[in-house]
């Protein structure tokens, strides 16, 4: 049976400064998988709306996002780096599947109803419909496999229900073009066009919390700076924040299952085994016993010395926003070809004139 060519897509909101929580849980995990795949990661600007309709600079943002991009390693000439919005192949078939997804489906994503709280009626359509634009985002390139965290393994489902229901509705139309390919969903063999995308969760990439609250996510939207380490962040701000950073009175366990009930505790061995590419366990058996009077300092060497050359490169390339957006277009004139080319087949597979 056939298989379609595997390819990964993932993207990062231009929505405040990127943290330590996005690096080690999202970026990292981009720099590693392009060794072996080919790859496109992408700053998803319209999704931004979604957050907040006004930016005070917009492009900015878009352009400090790329620049996390490059610094950290993501080469852009070997895979694609681009803007959202340099794609209108997104939105269209974005439109096509909100048409194909059902109410019900959207009204279960757990994500909307944390966002929009109690006042539902006040949310925007837009944050209602950003699920069925992300599932065009990765499937206008029929990306096999998307980097995510385990908060958007659900829009990762509906995803693959959006390409299932058009792989199923249009079955007949689809078989008769060649242009879809014999596929298994669980024992059943499916003509489909659009892949069962999977969900890159598993990894070293800890849940990262804020340096505050060891109960909370590290989060852009935190009115506390000092919860979180930006990747802005120079070496005297890395040093402020993790002295600070919340931690309770006894010294630090030996084995892993001391950490339970210790949440700050277990989040900065988590920083420090993530930081080093070792385990919890290898952290504590160097560490257990010992005071964060003395851990902190040495979490502090060894954050500064992982994320100070990527501060760096990312402020000398924010001196030069030219080169970023030169990227940005290199990048989008070979996305909008690759979307262009399944829009193409999407209209034929519909019945649309051309």
């Amino acid at each position: 049976m056939t298989e379609f060519k595997p390819l990964v897509f993932s993207g990062v909101q231009p929505t405040g400064n990127l943290h330590l929580g996005n690096y080690l849980g999202a970026i990292r995990k981009f720099v590693a998988l392009q060794e072996n795949n080919d790859c496109i990661y992408c700053v998803v600007d319209l999704h931004a709306l979604t957050a907040q309709l006004v930016h005070e600079d917009m492009a900015t943002q878009i352009r400090s996002i790329t620049a996390a991009f490059l610094a950290a390693g993501i080469d852009p000439k070997k895979h694609i780096v681009f803007n959202q919005s340099q794609v209108p192949q997104h939105s269209e078939l974005a439109w096509i599947f909100n048409c194909v997804a059902r109410i019900g489906w959207m009204n279960r994503m757990t994500q909307f109803k944390d966002k929009a709280g109690k006042d539902r009626e006040q949310a925007s359509l837009g944050l209602y419909a950003y699920p069925s634009l992300m599932a065009a985002d990765i499937l206008v390139y029929r990306a096999t496999h998307v980097p995510v965290g385990e908060d958007q393994k659900q829009h990762l489902e509906l995803a693959r229900d959006i390409a299932m229901k058009f792989n199923m509705d249009f079955a007949e139309k689809i078989r008769p073009t060649g242009l879809g390919i014999d596929i298994k969903v669980g024992d059943e063999p499916v003509h489909a066009y659009f892949p069962m995308v999977e969900p890159l969760i598993d990894g070293p990439a800890p849940r990262v919390m804020s340096l505050k609250d060891g109960t909370k996510k590290m989060s852009k939207s935190d009115p506390s700076d000092l919860s979180r380490i930006n990747l802005m962040d120079d070496q005297d701000a890395i040093s402020k924040k993790i002295r600070k950073a919340k931690t309770d009175p006894d010294a630090l366990p030996s084995e892993t299952d001391g950490l339970k009930g210790r949440p700050e505790a277990d989040n900065l061995v988590g920083i420090f085994a993530a930081l080093a590419d070792k385990s919890k366990a290898e952290v504590l058996s160097e560490f257990g016993g010992q005071q964060f009077s003395v851990f902190k300092p040495a979490l502090i060497d060894l954050a500064v010395e992982v994320l100070a050359p990527i501060n760096a490169e990312m402020r000398r390339l924010m001196e030069d926003p030219g080169h970023i957006d030169a990227v940005l277009r290199d990048g989008g004139e070979r996305a909008r070809a690759r979307a262009e080319k399944t829009m193409n087949e999407v209209r034929d597979i519909i019945g649309f004139v051309r």
